[in-house]
């Protein structure tokens, strides 16, 4: 375990020697020799003996065996701060159970019994063991000593530790049923859920044995460790799959090879490995109340104590570096899809409350979010069989503007077929400035023409392009002539609102927001998935490249002497990939700004980031994300599409004069965060 609240699972599917638990101990000493930085390792059911010994689990021969293997495998753990799981036959009084035995740093710390014993179709277990009901002895005779027996067992790792690590234990048919004894014990604080299982293959149990996995973490918000017997048992009449698994609430970390995945089948030993998160998972028990709600089991549990190293190499986990974006693969479309109907499902219900034919109003600059609030309005006005045309696109090129998005702009309404209407805002907001008395840079505009002044603008120089007033007074009058106009669909997305960079009721506001939670690298991302998948080849696929592949910027400052964005929002705040990084664990995960900084040492990131931008754009985030959340008070509506939603109304209550000094004393970044629109 790590200070991050990490925890390392492994999860073996050993060579099985079928009766003969030297053999079998021998596969298991050598598999900890290799996985010794690992917190955790579990073996498959009975896999000291095997599982399919059948009769010979009545002779006295193999069950003195699986104790004498059983104590050279505790021997074996002697000095290590682990805690492992090993499937044996256990004798007592004149019953036999199927257990899970528990050792750590040479001793055996007690044996969980399996509960249900299946005895239907290929399956004969009650022939030989006892199904667990609790009247067990609390005690057992055992290799070394008494030891605890019996279904009340949890295992805990407290005291020293980040976080405190509880582990439950269940045995492979106990899963199956309808109230698993996991559940149990996920309610009574088990974090960590072990399930020891001999599981053979048919056709199509694979998917439901991973569902039942991935489900029961979900369920229990927990992480659910699963390891299956392989194909080197008896073969007589079945095939053992050697399927392992290790879930995390609901989601499928890892799992191994498998009898039947269509890859080389494996007969030798092998293992997976995971660190789960089991700081969030309790975490995620606090913020989801309704799991204390759940019905109040009576059954008491006995906590036997094991020790974990404080802490381990590395990190064992795929950490994706745009965790808000899809991976490439079969998910890719059914998760666009989501989010399209998402976007588009919020959008039609609004537009049905409207009297008919209002006209929908959205402000198209050439950028990527009001790219995609038009690509939502499409494929609304399609869903509700209302003429594209009565989508009305108002370009509104100002002192920031550049020919390639201006020519952007226009090319895709008309490639979309959208009415569109272009303003020059230029007059109106050197008319405001002389209104107001306001000289930006420095630049007095008083009797000047809109030529002049764009002269007069050019002779500033580049590191003297900061005035706010400049900025605003623009953003403001988009707004206005949008707002003038009826209806307005806004494009503001969750990293804008959660970095306040926006102009308070300006782009800020809206009458609905379509793109409210999906975040800057998704927004690019399904821009770019949109002009590949919707669009055959032509026009409009080019226009939408093209606008993907554009600078980030609000494009309020005068453009460069050749006529280039001047502003690049990512050069001033730092790079949206990486706020996105730090949003979704920030909000999601509840982490701390060191877990995130610890976190981003592992992050595939599309390119390298040095350690010092990391931590600047951290202070930056935090800076903003408290300083700015007035203006997430009172944003418009709009869908949750994903899992981090900064809704006032919704996912995210905070008080607009918090102070982030807490958070901020993590993030050893020393420069200023960057100014924005107020």
């Amino acid at each position: 375990m790590n200070r991050f609240g990490f925890v390392r699972v492994t999860c073996a599917s050993i060579q099985t020697s079928v009766a003969n638990p030297e053999a079998n101990a021998s596969e298991v000493v050598r598999v900890l020799d290799q996985v010794a930085d690992s917190d955790i390792v579990l073996f498959p059911e009975l896999c000291i003996t095997g599982y399919t010994c059948a009769d010979l689990f009545g002779q006295v021969a193999l069950l003195q065996g699986g104790f004498r293997a059983i104590r050279r495998i505790a021997r074996a753990t002697t000095g290590r701060r682990q805690l492992v799981v090993a499937g044996l036959p256990v004798p007592v009084g004149n019953s036999l159970f199927n257990g899970a035995v528990a050792l750590s740093h040479g001793n055996i710390l007690g044996v969980v019994p399996k509960r249900y014993i299946p005895n239907y179709k290929e399956f004969y277990e009650s022939r030989w063991f006892r199904p667990a009901d609790g009247s067990e002895p609390s005690e057992i005779e055992f290799p070394g000593g008494r030891v605890p027996f019996g279904i009340d067992l949890l295992f805990t790792c407290e005291g020293q530790m980040s976080v405190p690590v509880v582990v439950g234990i269940e045995i492979c048919e106990d899963l199956w049923v309808p109230l698993p004894p996991s559940s149990v014990q996920a309610g009574a604080g088990a974090t960590i859920l072990l399930n020891l299982s001999a599981s053979n293959e048919t056709i199509g149990k694979s998917q439901y044995r991973t569902e039942l996995v991935v489900g029961q973490s979900g369920r229990c918000i927990a992480a659910y460790a699963y390891a299956g017997a392989g194909p080197s048992e008896s073969t007589t009449d079945l095939v053992f799959s050697g399927h392992c698994l290790i879930a995390e609430n609901g989601r499928l970390v890892t799992e191994s090879p498998r009898v039947g995945d269509g890859q080389t089948i494996r007969r030798d030993t092998y293992w997976i490995t995971q660190d789960v998160d089991v700081a969030k998972l309790q975490s995620d028990r606090r913020i989801a109340t309704s799991f204390e709600q759940g019905p109040r089991f009576s059954q008491p549990f006995r906590r036997v104590d094991f020790e974990l190293a404080p802490e381990m190499p590395g990190l064992k986990r795929f950490v994706p570096g745009s965790p808000f974006v899809p991976a490439e693969g079969p998910e890719l479309h059914r998760r666009c899809a989501e989010i399209f109907g998402i976007q588009c499902a919020g959008l039609a219900k609004r537009i049905e409350q409207l009297p008919p034919d209002t006209p929908l109003n959205i402000g198209v600059s050439g950028g990527l979010d009001s790219t995609l609030s038009l690509l939502v309005a499409v494929k609304t006005c399609d869903l509700l069989d209302i003429d594209r045309r009565l989508i009305h696109g108002l370009t509104m090129p100002g002192f920031g503007t550049t020919a390639r998005t201006r020519t952007n702009a226009l090319d895709l309404m008309r490639q979309l077929g959208v009415s569109s209407d272009t303003i020059d805002i230029q007059p109106l907001a050197l008319l405001a400035f002389q209104e107001i008395g306001h000289a930006p840079f420095g630049v007095s505009c008083d009797k000047l023409d809109v030529e002049s002044f764009q002269a007069a603008l050019a002779q500033v120089p580049r590191e003297a392009r900061s005035d706010l007033t400049f900025e605003n007074v623009q953003a403001r009058l988009r707004t206005f002539l949008l707002m003038s106009r009826g209806f307005v669909i806004g494009t503001g997305d969750l990293s804008e609102i959660a970095l306040g960079w926006s102009t308070y009721n300006a782009d800020h506001m809206s009458m609905y927001n379509p793109n409210c939670s999906i975040p800057k690298t998704l927004v690019k991302f399904l821009v770019r998935y949109v002009a590949l998948h919707e669009f055959p080849e032509g026009p409009a696929r080019e226009t939408l490249l093209s606008i993907a592949a554009t600078t980030i910027s609000p494009e309020l400052l005068p453009v460069s002497f050749a006529g280039e964005i001047e502003q690049s929002t990512e050069a001033t705040l730092g790079p949206y990939e990486l706020h996105d990084f730090i949003l979704f664990h920030a909000i999601r995960c509840g982490y701390s700004p060191e877990k995130i900084l610890f976190l981003s040492d592992f992050a595939t990131f599309t390119q390298p980031y040095s350690r010092g931008l990391i931590e600047r754009t951290m202070r930056t985030f935090f800076t903003r994300f408290f300083s700015q959340q007035y203006k997430r008070s009172c944003v418009p509506d709009g869908p949750k599409v994903g899992t981090v939603s900064l809704s006032p109304r919704g996912d995210w209550r905070m008080p607009s004069d918090a102070d982030p000094q807490e958070w901020l004393r993590w993030a050893t970044g020393s420069n200023k965060p960057g100014e924005g629109p107020v």
